[in-house]
């Protein structure tokens, strides 16, 4: 009966990965490691000199001081991405734009999610934007 109910969350998460637009399995992999607390693999998809540029802070740079970022601040959020699009770049890198939720214990918001991957398909940078009016934000402080 164990087994039963690992697949049928295994199922449940891929049908929750489809997003409308994007194949790329980089970005599916970051939603999905995200999304399960594996901030180490998330971490990984980054390129070395990767930067995850989160709203009002400064860039983070690595994967390592990305993970150590992701497990200080995305522990049990929930990425809902729902739709992107893709579009080429110079020199073989892409940029990969995403709209979707987080959710948080605390609160729920819009965000929408700016990737460039470059030729390795390694996540050259990740830019995430708040897609809340300035009432929604203030509602969000403690």
């Amino acid at each position: 009966m164990q087994t039963a109910d690992a697949t049928a969350f295994v199922l449940d998460e891929q049908v929750d990965l489809a997003i409308a637009g994007i194949t790329e399995s980089t970005i599916l992999n970051y939603f999905q490691t995200l999304n399960a607390g594996d901030f180490s693999a998330t971490a990984a998809l980054f390129a070395a000199d990767g930067e995850l540029n989160p709203p009002f802070e400064s860039a983070v740079v690595g994967p390592e001081a990305i993970a150590t970022y992701l497990k200080q601040e995305a522990t049990g959020m929930q990425l809902l991405p729902t739709q992107g699009t893709a579009e080429e770049m110079e020199d073989g890198y892409t940029q990969i734009q995403v709209k979707g939720r987080v959710k948080t214990p605390l609160f729920s918001v819009n965000v929408g999610w700016i990737f460039v991957l470059n030729a390795e398909q390694e996540i050259a940078a990740a830019t995430i934007k708040l897609l809340a009016s300035p009432q929604e934000l203030l509602s969000l402080r403690r």
